[in-house]
């Protein structure tokens, strides 16, 4: 049966229309809780290994546990939504993470709390793609719905950012316990809200969840980092690192060739085609890369060298978390003026250099020359860069793969995050040598912040050589209606694929034109 969007009127017949500032809040609550846990658990790290034991390699598994989990099910859960319901994947996500949140803040044994922040990023995959396609059927086209993305993409940076806040918080506090304990009252709330407010949304009919594809996926991924992370206690030619690097390998080429021949594939291909989908999302997996490791290594070297506190360590990367923020505020009016390329590349640059900076840190290091400075320039290179990119990688998206397409931009960032930590957790092992002297610790952590540098410096080249480029049309201006019938694609689009949004145009913005 062929795709049909349902309008949301219809399916909202009959029922009051929820005002627009309750939608807004319901699903900028739910994105900043799947957020902040990405990040919430570093300062809380130190707490949780001395309590429950765990390795070194155990504490790099609280973070990638829940981030493989989130961002290898997020298509899943993208695709879920598009074909069940926004609004019921949304309520099906948050309660998965709110009784995960539960059981992780109760765990007696490492592995129970690795086994609950795995499943807390399953029902977080569930729930995140929803959150943008239920904010843009509630907000009519127009600058109404441009200032609810901007609230929406801010709050995200804004979760990620603060975990570090939070965290030092709460742990300092309480007890790193409670890192994952705030989320059941939020979650319960937040779900209460969810219900009474949120409009159901579908966009497709007559399609298939491709339940293999997700599971091939995710396990490629998850084997991958899993790979990666052994390489650390067991070095790249060992032959239990080579057969999971192996195993990744052939399930991922699963995965490729079961979407190939999938008449409802979980990731259509064809997307890909699309130069500004493939470009962005390239770049954003290797600058994700690079940038969680920031918070991750960030508040190991204040709590482990320099002997901040946990509410220390994580009000000193304040400065760092308003930073990302309002790189991420700033990054659209300078779109509007030089194009979303140009601000990818000036973003990932200045980025690169805070992480070059960082890495000059020592073991006697201060706060400003050594965690404030640098993590400024840093931070604010990762807002300026990520609002353009994910403009870029949204490119080509047919109103249908919606969920979809947010989904596989969360992905690339998370799940690049996700494998970056397991590469430089290796290469930061490398250098200390089992050493936890201040000054062995500030070499591996210099040399993490060295290679992540390394890693953002090929993100640029890439996005200078890849990114398309931009131009605009001096004898059109936008309309309300969309762009202008002479505004045309310079090349044909693939089949599937929505010609204004490969064009790169938004709200309020002079229609781009992409040249190859």
């Amino acid at each position: 049966m062929a795709d049909h969007p349902l309008p949301d009127s219809a399916r909202a017949a009959g029922r009051r229309t929820p005002p627009t500032w309750a939608v807004l809040l319901a699903v900028c609550a739910g994105q900043f809780l799947v957020v902040l846990d990405v990040s919430v658990v570093n300062v809380a790290l130190p707490s949780m290994r001395e309590d429950l034991a765990l390795s070194a390699t155990g504490l790099q598994w609280v973070v990638n546990a829940y981030s493989i989990a989130f961002a290898g099910f997020m298509l899943f859960g993208g695709r879920a939504g598009d074909l069940y319901g926004r609004k019921r994947m949304f309520l099906v996500g948050l309660a998965v993470f709110t009784a995960a949140s539960l059981a992780g803040g109760v765990a007696q044994e490492g592995w129970q709390l690795l086994a609950a922040r795995a499943v807390q990023g399953l029902g977080a995959a569930v729930l995140a793609p929803s959150t943008l396609t239920l904010l843009t059927s509630a907000v009519p086209e127009g600058p109404a719905r441009a200032r609810a993305i901007g609230t929406w993409s801010a709050v995200g940076a804004g979760g990620g950012a603060a975990g570090g806040l939070v965290g030092g918080v709460l742990t300092d506090g309480l007890s790193w316990r409670w890192v994952l304990l705030i989320n059941v009252p939020i979650g319960i709330a937040v779900l209460a809200a969810a219900a009474r407010w949120l409009t159901e949304s579908r966009a497709t009919t007559g399609r298939r969840l491709d339940l293999p594809g997700a599971v091939l996926v995710t396990a490629g991924l998850a084997v991958l980092a899993y790979g990666i992370a052994e390489t650390e206690a067991q070095g790249w030619d060992a032959p239990g690192t080579l057969v999971a690097l192996a195993v990744a390998v052939l399930l991922i080429l699963g995965f490729l060739l079961v979407e190939a021949r999938s008449r409802a594939p979980l990731m259509p291909l064809k997307l890909f085609r699309v130069r500004s989908v493939s470009a962005a999302n390239a770049v954003m997996i290797i600058s994700g890369a690079a940038m969680m490791g920031m918070w991750f290594f960030m508040t190991l070297y204040a709590q482990n060298v320099l002997g901040y506190s946990p509410l220390l360590a994580g009000l000193a990367l304040i400065p760092s978390s308003l930073a990302v923020v309002s790189g991420a505020k700033l990054a659209p009016v300078l779109m509007r003026s030089l194009g979303a390329r140009p601000v990818v590349l000036l973003g990932t640059a200045v980025a690169a250099a805070g992480f070059g900076w960082q890495s000059t840190m020592r073991a006697d290091g201060t706060f400003l020359g050594d965690i404030l400075g640098p993590g400024i320039v840093m931070m604010a290179g990762a807002g300026l860069a990520g609002t353009p990119l994910a403009s870029l990688a949204v490119s080509g998206a047919d109103p249908r793969d919606a969920g979809l397409v947010s989904g596989l931009i969360n992905t690339s960032r998370t799940m690049g995050g996700a494998l970056g930590l397991a590469i430089l957790s290796t290469v930061a092992a490398s250098a200390t040598a089992g050493a936890d002297a201040p000054e062995a610790l500030t070499d591996g952590y210099a040399l993490a912040f060295r290679t992540a540098a390394v890693m953002l410096a090929g993100a640029f080249l890439l996005g200078l050589l890849w990114l398309p480029r931009e131009r605009r049309p001096t004898s059109t201006a936008p309309t309300a209606s969309g762009p202008s019938p002479t505004d045309q694609p310079a090349q044909e689009d693939p089949p599937g694929i929505n010609p204004t949004a490969a064009r790169g145009d938004t709200p309020g913005a002079a229609p781009l034109r992409q040249e190859g």
